[in-house]
This record gives structure tokens, sequence and C-alpha cells, in this order.
């Protein structure tokens, strides 16, 4: 997978980050849901989604996981749900 900066970014700082690979999207998507939940020790209660745990989430106009790497930075939350409510709403913020 190529990393690259924001497409906003300066010229000077778009492109390739580095020669390492990095993370797969996967083991990101991961690190950044039950693997952070287990650090905090909060894992029995967030960080998956399953019964019986917060289910705060986002919901975006594009799956990151099949999307070219170049794209993922333009991926757009459509809605943030929080404790069960619509928090945020793409269209709302529009007007």
């Amino acid at each position: 997978m190529t990393r690259t900066n924001a497409p906003s970014s300066p010229p000077e700082y778009r492109g390739r980050l580095g020669n390492d690979p990095g993370l797969s999207r996967e083991a990101v998507l991961r690190a950044a849901t039950i693997d952070a939940a287990y650090e905090l020790h909060e894992d029995e209660a967030t960080g998956s989604i399953e019964v019986g745990k917060f289910a705060d989430l986002i919901v975006l106009d594009r799956n990151p996981l099949q999307v070219p790497p170049e794209d993922i930075a333009k991926i757009q939350v459509l809605e943030t749900f929080v404790g069960g409510n619509i928090v945020y709403e793409a269209s709302a913020a529009q007007h």
C-alpha cells in the first residue's frame, strides 16, 4: 500500500512518505478500534460491535478497505452516532 499525505497538502509534502510499507488497512482499523480499547482496559465495553457494548460509529461515503490508496484521504463522513443518537449529518452541515 502506498502511503500519501492529504490531497490538500502543499506540493512539497505530497506523495509517498517513505519506503516502509506500513500497516495493512485491516491492521490500522483494528489498531484504532479493538486494540485501542484493549490498551485502555475498555474492551469489554467498546472497540467492537457486539451486543451489550457501546456502539458509537461513523458512516462513510466509501469503504476505506476497497478504495485506491490515494483516495483514502478523500473519504467523507456522512453521519456520526454517539450513544445511539445522530450527532452529525453531512447533509445538515452543508445547509
